[in-house]
């Protein structure tokens, strides 16, 4: 059983081997021991670094390609990826007609510098296959999921084959694989075997692709209603290894919850980030203005703590979609989570109020505000107690947050 929902206003919150403190030394423990002069120089270069990535990770778009014949459920993949059930408000239309007329962008709803495109039907008599090509744009896109719910057909390696040709990746996936395991256990009954159905269909995609003369093609078996089983997680890998590293961190974000590895990669992202957030944080401790310091922090708070609550599927919408297809109650599912942070608005008022219930905190803050105005020596210490400040708040809500997102996954999942 998880500890109860913490009462801010009681002082609670949860006690554990991470609470306030770093998991490992941040960049500048030591500078408030340093020289003035060098410990200012040594948080201006943190701040150079840290505006250099931050305008880069604002500024990272990813552009994903849905495609396939007509009816091979591209629309509701593109629903799943995005967090959202099919008939959601603002969710790709689905059913058994080609829907999409020309290549329609769905934005994430939480990161809209990823978008995905659902691309119309190949070979349908709207889009012939000599004319797809050039109607949707190959070049656009970063990488392409060619989806099939039979075998992958001739339109389907024509175009894979143009994009290899212009040295972009592909991976085709092979939907629908729940109906496909429903329809053979009804019709085999007691001789019905999961695990050799789904190596049958998948060999059966390969051979016809190595036919057409792919060399060792793979094939990613995925359902579209329980991507947490089957190849998912396998296709989620294979994007992190060969999609360069910003690209791959855009993605990562916004990858529903289907399993606890994805949880622990996201938490690791998001400490990476920490010491950006952290810099510019010690960069408006530089200003001697009453109130601007903490009034800095508390919005860069509110941006990182925001992004770990969207990131690891904790907000409002995101949990009520998660009850909605799991038929586990919203209630249930909101009964495990410890933190005030999760399902919840991240107002100024509430993000005081977390900085005020860790133990330390409120001195580090009074010893910065104080420390500014001393002559010479001030504005340097300011600016790394600043920085410490801020590297230790998100360090400890992180690991709460991703604790939460845990037990919300077991709790919807049955995971153990």
């Amino acid at each position: 059983m998880p500890p109860p929902r913490c009462h801010l206003q009681t002082g609670y919150w949860p006690q554990s081997e991470t609470t306030f403190k770093p998991d490992e030394p941040t960049a500048v423990e030591g500078l408030i021991s340093l020289d003035p002069g060098e410990c200012f120089k040594k948080i201006f270069v943190l701040i150079m670094e840290a505006i250099t990535e931050l305008i880069l990770q604002n500024n990272t778009k990813l552009n994903i390609a849905i495609t396939g014949v007509s009816g091979a459920g591209k629309s509701t993949f593109v629903n799943a990826i995005r967090g959202i059930n099919d008939g959601d408000e603002g969710a790709a239309p689905t059913g058994c007609n080609e829907n999409s007329k020309d290549a329609i962008a769905y934005f994430h709803p939480n990161y809209p510098n990823v978008i995905l495109w659902d691309l119309p039907g190949i070979g349908t008599t709207k889009f012939p296959a000599d004319n797809y090509l050039n109607h949707v744009g190959l070049h656009k896109y970063d990488f392409f999921i060619i989806i099939s719910a039979t075998r992958f057909r001739e339109n389907d390696i024509r175009l894979a084959q143009e994009i290899k040709k212009m040295k972009k990746k592909f991976y085709f996936v092979r939907s629908k694989i729940d109906s496909d395991l429903y329809n053979e256990e009804k019709s085999r009954k007691s001789n019905f075997n999961k695990e050799k159905t789904l190596t049958d269909i998948k060999e059966n995609c390969i051979k016809g692709l190595q036919d057409a003369g792919f060399e060792s093609p793979q094939v990613f078996l995925v359902s579209s209603f329980k991507l947490h089983e089957y190849d998912f997680p396998l296709l989620q890998e294979t994007f992190e290894t060969e999609l360069p590293e910003h690209k791959r961190n855009a993605l990562l974000m916004t990858t529903p919850i289907t399993s606890l590895e994805i949880i622990a990669k996201k938490k690791k992202a998001f400490k990476s980030k920490i010491k950006y957030y952290a810099a510019a944080s010690a960069a408006g401790a530089a200003v001697p203005v009453p109130g601007l310091s903490i009034a800095v922090d508390v919005s860069i708070l509110i941006a990182a703590i925001t992004q770990y609550v969207h990131g690891f599927g904790l907000d409002v919408p995101t949990m009520k979609r998660v009850a909605e297809r799991t038929g586990v109650s919203y209630d249930d599912l909101l009964a495990v989570i410890v933190s005030p942070l999760a399902a919840a608005e991240v107002t100024s008022a509430l993000v005081l109020r977390v900085m005020a219930s860790l133990a330390g905190t409120a001195a580090l803050m009074a010893a910065k505000e104080g420390s500014r105005f001393i002559p010479f020596i001030g504005i340097p210490i300011a600016m790394g107690l600043s920085y410490i400040t801020t590297s230790r708040v998100p360090s400890h809500i992180l690991n709460v947050l991703a604790e939460d997102s845990e037990r919300v996954f077991r709790k919807a999942f049955g995971s153990v």
